[in-house]
């Protein structure tokens, strides 16, 4: 059944209604008909079964013919990804999407090869997003991730947020597996995190100086292995990490 997106302030009126981008890519591409099943997201844990009833040359009603509520993920992670090179930040958030992260902050380290100014950052911001958007669709997940405008790991930092678990992919000797971290949160509090974050670096890592902005705001060391992965592989395999362990039943499960 094909999938499409319209933000919650645009469901809370019956019969729904395609425009735009959406509506060509219903008319022009799918070349969908009346009488035709589709499904409707909101981005925000509600899913709608529709049926095609009429349309123009540039939008779509759509009669509600069934909806659920979808939970969202136990836990609401945040994704804090340096800026890779090219067009690797689009895959990233792509699977990210994927993995069910709930927010994606785009980080500008100091390895990171980039000249955004303010206007160049609100755009690729907004590609960014329109890139989520895609990915819900294609894998159907009920909530779209917020993706941010970049900001420096210091930036972040200075932010103070606080989550149950905050992780940071390193490098570095000392950092520890990822497991030991989750077993040590559960046997402290009994539960496992319903907030987490991973910081995800560059080419070449974090500075040393970033690094440190990174274990001040209480993030902890984690290694992904004795190989050096790449920035995507980096970040699938910290998101993969994560909800292979919220996911994991416990005794009490």
């Amino acid at each position: 059944m094909h999938r499409f997106y319209l933000p919650p302030v645009e469901c809370n009126s019956i019969p729904l209604m395609l425009t735009g981008r959406e509506a060509h890519h219903a008319l022009r591409v799918l070349r969908l008909r009346p009488g035709d099943r589709v499904t409707v997201l909101n981005g925000a844990g509600i899913e709608f079964i529709c049926d095609v009833e009429t349309h123009d040359r540039d939008k779509v009603q759509l009669a509600v013919v069934g909806q659920k509520s979808i939970a969202p993920p136990p836990c609401h992670i945040t994704l804090l990804q340096a800026i890779p090179k090219a067009k690797i930040m689009d895959s990233i958030i792509q699977k990210a999407t994927e993995l069910g992260v709930a927010r994606i902050v785009p980080l500008l380290a100091e390895r990171v090869v980039s000249d955004l100014d303010e206007k160049h950052s609100e755009r690729k911001t907004e590609k960014w997003r329109q890139v989520a958007l895609e990915a819900l669709k294609q894998c159907g997940t009920a909530w779209l991730p917020q993706v941010e405008t970049p900001v420096t790991p210091a930036e972040f930092a200075a932010r103070k947020e606080k989550f149950d678990l905050p992780l940071l992919a390193s490098l570095q000797r000392g950092a520890r597996h990822p497991r030991l971290c989750f077993e040590e949160f559960q046997s402290q509090y009994g539960r496992k995190p319903e907030t987490a974050s991973i910081w995800v670096g560059p080419e070449g890592d974090f500075t040393p100086a970033e690094v440190e902005v990174a274990m001040t705001s209480g993030a902890l060391p984690i290694t992904l292995g004795k190989l050096v992965l790449r920035v995507e592989t980096a970040a699938v395999y910290c998101l993969s990490i994560l909800n292979y362990e919220i996911q994991s039943p416990t005794q009490r499960d």
